[in-house]
């Protein structure tokens, strides 16, 4: 008996290098595409119930530009994501802008730390909850409009009424800043 053949040889030894990376490689592109979904999804139904074309919420960086400007926020912020530390840039006028669409939801600041913990949660209970989109609390605490979506500056035309108005009258919106069409 061969003392050489209770070792492996070299080529096992590669396969198996080669397994372990290949198996890695698949689940982290499985969770890439998992976390793309999940975040996908829920942000198509919250942009189609603030006016906004759910096909953005697709796009992987017009997505997040749409999403910051939703939020009241300079949608030049998702530049720094594209290098590396960079999404920590582009988290904080993200989190500001999730801030301002809770309130249009009418939701408080509790909820913006579920938006900064479990992102996922707070665009699933947004997208698909029972609250309606009313921009129009955004300007009642005192905050900038957003800057796309029902509620922003492009949608107030004189003559033509903000799409957020019911049959029987505007919302809060009108005891704004920003004066009604004459």
């Amino acid at each position: 008996m061969d003392s050489y053949d209770s070792y492996t040889s070299d080529a096992q030894v590669f396969a198996s290098v080669f397994l372990i990376l290949a198996a890695t490689i698949v689940a982290f592109v499985v969770l890439l595409v998992v976390n793309y979904l999940l975040l996908a999804i829920p942000l198509s139904a919250l942009f189609r119930k603030t006016g906004i074309e759910p096909w953005k919420a697709w796009v992987p960086l017009y997505s997040t530009f749409t999403w910051l400007r939703l939020g009241g926020q300079n949608g030049n912020w998702v530049w720094p994501s594209l290098v590396p530390y960079g999404g920590i840039v582009t988290s904080v006028p993200l989190y500001l802008g999730m801030h301002r669409t809770g309130r249009a939801f009418g939701k408080g600041p509790g909820f913006l730390v579920l938006g900064i913990l479990l992102p996922w949660v707070w665009l699933f209970i947004l997208g698909f909850g029972r609250d309606q989109y009313r921009p129009g609390l955004i300007a009642a605490a005192g905050l900038s409009a957003p800057l796309e979506g029902d509620g922003a500056r492009a949608h107030l035309t004189l003559g033509a009424p903000p799409s957020w108005t019911t049959p029987a009258g505007p919302t809060e919106y009108t005891a704004t800043r920003y004066p009604p069409p004459v």
